[in-house]
């Protein structure tokens, strides 16, 4: 087997983010969320500079690891969000916490092992819908809570127009998919369009924009927790990814798609549960211990 994987161009830029604080609040205030953008342009410019921008599945892994890094930002444990920011990308929490228990040489032996056993620790995560398996792109996942976040992304470079159906189509059937069978976890979809959309297609981006309202029924099983968008713009030349908000209304940018999807994986746990990335968005320290926090070996 390979010693990389399709996320492991990104491992050396994910290892120097810093995992600052996303909340850009006070205490009290209505939450506020600062994603990394500059990160999530760094991320990008890997398979552009390598020539790979003009494929739209070449550019999702990097949208994938970004957004990993931000629920980590948020305070959700190493662990338990997929993927991993390194080998192996899938590991439930608790066989992750027993590698860290083990002597250096038998963890190390353990977890070369567990690299060769895909149907144990594999790169994707796949998911069991209502009516069939979806593989989702990240995950808030452990064994005795089930899956919380559910995120499937896509992106998009050309032919915007035509595949936009598509796009939707897919999306709304999987929205109902996952929900139907998890409907306390947070699911969302996020989506990142190439910027040249605004000057060949317009009429296709404001499509687009219309098609993430539409994707959303918090409250019902029909559509998605929240939604997401973001336009990312390169020149063949120069090939380094920029990230560009102005023409993305802001009731489909990243940061309220990250508050909400937080926001709903709070109200569907105890406050016994996830008490660091309450800690964090409430601004202030809880007195509350973690539930099921795993006391050092």
């Amino acid at each position: 087997m390979t010693r990389s994987d399709s996320f492991s161009p990104y491992d050396l830029e994910l290892a120097n983010a810093l995992q600052s604080d996303p909340w850009v609040h006070r205490r009290l205030e209505e939450p506020r969320y600062a994603p990394d953008y500059s990160l999530l342009e760094r991320l990008l410019t890997i398979p552009i500079g390598a020539g790979k921008g003009g494929t739209s599945g070449s550019l999702a892994n990097g949208v994938d690891s970004w957004l990993a890094h931000e629920l980590r930002r948020c305070g959700f444990g190493e662990d338990e969000v997929w993927p991993r920011a390194q080998r192996p990308r899938i590991v439930p929490r608790d066989i992750a916490a027993m590698l860290e228990r083990l002597p250096a040489g038998l963890r190390t032996a353990v977890n070369e092992r567990l690299l060769h056993m895909p149907s144990v620790a594999p790169t994707d995560a796949r998911v069991l819908g209502r009516a069939y398996e979806k593989q989702v792109d990240v995950v808030i996942s452990r064994w005795d809570r089930g899956p919380e976040l559910l995120l499937s992304t896509k992106t998009q470079v050309s032919s915007f127009g035509k595949n936009l159906s598509n796009r939707f189509e897919e999306a709304y059937g999987d929205a109902g998919n996952l929900r139907s069978r998890y409907p306390l976890a947070a699911v969302g979809f996020f989506f990142v369009q190439r910027s040249t959309i605004l000057v060949e297609e317009p009429d296709a981006f404001e499509r687009a924009i219309d098609m993430m309202r539409k994707l959303r029924d918090p409250l019902g099983l029909n559509g998605y927790t929240a939604t997401g968008m973001a336009l990312a713009s390169w020149d063949e030349e120069e090939r380094r990814a920029r990230i560009e908000l102005d023409r993305v209304p802001e009731d489909v940018r990243p940061e309220q798609f990250m508050t909400k999807m937080v926001a709903q994986v709070l109200a569907a746990t105890p406050v016994s549960h996830h008490v660091k990335v309450r800690s964090l968005i409430e601004r202030r320290a809880i007195p509350v211990r973690e539930d099921d926090e795993i006391a050092p070996g």
